[in-house]
């Protein structure tokens, strides 16, 4: 039982032939990841790194299986390929793109919410299950199995986390980067709510930066369920100046209640186990679980 995606999903590319989806598909496969073929429209029929290149999603569900996708198609294509892997009864849809118009996400947020899947992304890094499945562009190195989960907005930050534990004599369960758009698929509430139902997951990294409401909600809910499992937090963009643009769209300070402290401060009462340095983590983590 892991979350999201492990040793036998069947995973395609979107965007399987272009140079990012070359590029990572191949890294995928590299790590064991089983990559059943891809998805380049007009190249149907061909074979590219050694897997079947199909016209459409559909397709590759009818003629492979395909129950996973990952998704590297160009900014102003890539809420339609969504839409297309929603239509097509994938059940886990990886968005990488990013730079994806706010008005194309949320016309496909809203498409696909009365389909059964599940969006991660766009904007992020993907989910890593260490040892079974890689879908995404993260270095699979430094992910090591075991019991902690991750969930992140930030790519860096999933590989800094993940690294200190590791270091630590642990191991991750799964890491999830949920993304730093405004409009994403899967919310860090619903990633920890994953966590807190897998039993291979133990505890659980939270790792959130400023702007949004995202941290504040997983932290009531955490709070809410009875703090089932222990949870480190971290916020990044503490140091931030007031109004500025961060590199993620997302990361915009709209009031008083996401900043950096204010998040904090909701999560400290909520129960989870918050740390003032992303280089503190690791520490934490061996602290809580002993």
């Amino acid at each position: 039982m892991s979350v999201l995606v492990n040793k036998d999903s069947n995973i395609i590319v979107q965007g399987f032939t272009g140079s990012e989806g070359t590029f990572h598909a191949g890294q995928m496969i590299e790590y064991g990841t089983n990559v059943v073929g891809g998805v380049t429209p007009g190249k149907g029929g061909q074979t590219h790194l050694d897997k079947p290149v199909f016209n459409t999603v559909s397709e590759a569900v009818e003629k492979v299986g395909a129950n996973v996708t990952i998704i590297f198609v160009p900014p102003a294509f890539a809420a339609d390929a969504i839409m297309e892997a929603a239509d097509a009864g994938i059940e886990v849809i990886i968005t990488i793109t990013e730079g994806i118009p706010v008005a194309d996400m949320v016309k496909a947020a809203d498409y696909i919410k009365d389909k059964n899947c599940r969006l991660v992304g766009p904007n992020c890094p993907g989910v890593i299950t260490p040892g079974e499945a890689k879908v995404g562009i993260m270095p699979g190195f430094v992910f090591k199995k075991g019991k902690v989960g991750i969930v992140s907005k930030s790519g860096t930050l999933t590989y800094e986390a993940s690294d200190q534990v590791v270091k630590q004599g642990y191991g991750i369960s799964t890491a999830i980067g949920i993304g730093g758009d405004p409009i994403i698929g899967t919310t860090t509430k619903e990633a920890v709510e994953l966590f807190m139902n897998d039993p291979e997951t133990e505890a659980i990294v939270m790792i959130g930066e400023i702007g949004g409401q995202l941290e504040a909600d997983a932290a009531q809910w955490i709070k809410a369920t009875g703090n089932k499992k222990p949870v480190i937090g971290f916020i990044a963009g503490e140091t931030a100046p007031a109004g500025r643009t961060m590199g993620h769209a997302g990361a915009i300070v709209g009031g008083s209640e996401d900043t950096a402290q204010a998040k904090k401060a909701i999560m400290r009462e909520c129960g989870i186990h918050v740390v003032d340095s992303p280089a503190e983590i690791g520490k934490k983590v061996a602290e809580v679980i002993g």
